[in-house]
């Protein structure tokens, strides 16, 4: 398949989180560390090829992670699409929502928690993915971390083994 049929897909960790007294996990803000990680994160996005869609977990931390990228990416940014599963679904559902993206989407981010973006990382990268790339996806995935995939396969046919992790990106 010729490049321009290729879809990327990259799966970011949301930024670093505070661990304030008496507020739930989901309810967890940023903390300082975190606002600056994710705009380098984005930064990063803007100069590599902002994405067209973004799937994001409910999540403050999430969102406010998400908040900061578009920030960054401005008037590239996409409306990014809020999704509970993404929070707690585990990488079966995350997997299940990106199979539902439609055809015209060529450049998804999703941003979402570990394990599951470790576990869906290591469950979609191919033989042919950058060993010193998939080597750093596998050992950690720290927090504003960018795994970014290739694949000539359409969103529905996504599954296992069938993209090539091309980048894991720590943005620091």
């Amino acid at each position: 398949m010729t490049e321009h049929h290729l879809k990327r897909l990259t799966l970011m960790r949301h930024a670093k989180s505070d661990y304030p007294m008496g507020v739930s996990d989901h309810e967890r803000p940023l903390a300082a560390r975190g606002h600056r990680e994710a705009a380098l994160a984005g930064q990063w996005l803007a100069a590599h090829g902002a994405p067209d869609f973004i799937l994001c977990s409910s999540a403050l931390r999430a969102r406010q992670s998400c908040t900061w990228v578009c920030k960054e990416l401005a008037e590239q940014a996409p409306t990014p699409k809020l999704e509970d599963d993404l929070y707690d679904g585990g990488p079966v559902r995350m997997l299940a929502l990106i199979n539902h993206l439609p055809e015209t989407v060529t450049s998804l981010l999703v941003v979402s928690h570990l394990p599951t973006v470790q576990d869906l990382g290591l469950r979609l990268a191919s033989r042919d993915s950058d060993p010193e790339a998939y080597m750093q996806l596998a050992e950690r995935y720290p927090t504003s971390s960018l795994a970014v995939f290739e694949t000539g396969s359409s969103w529905a046919e996504l599954d296992g083994q069938d993209a090539s992790l091309s980048y894991f990106v720590v943005p620091r």
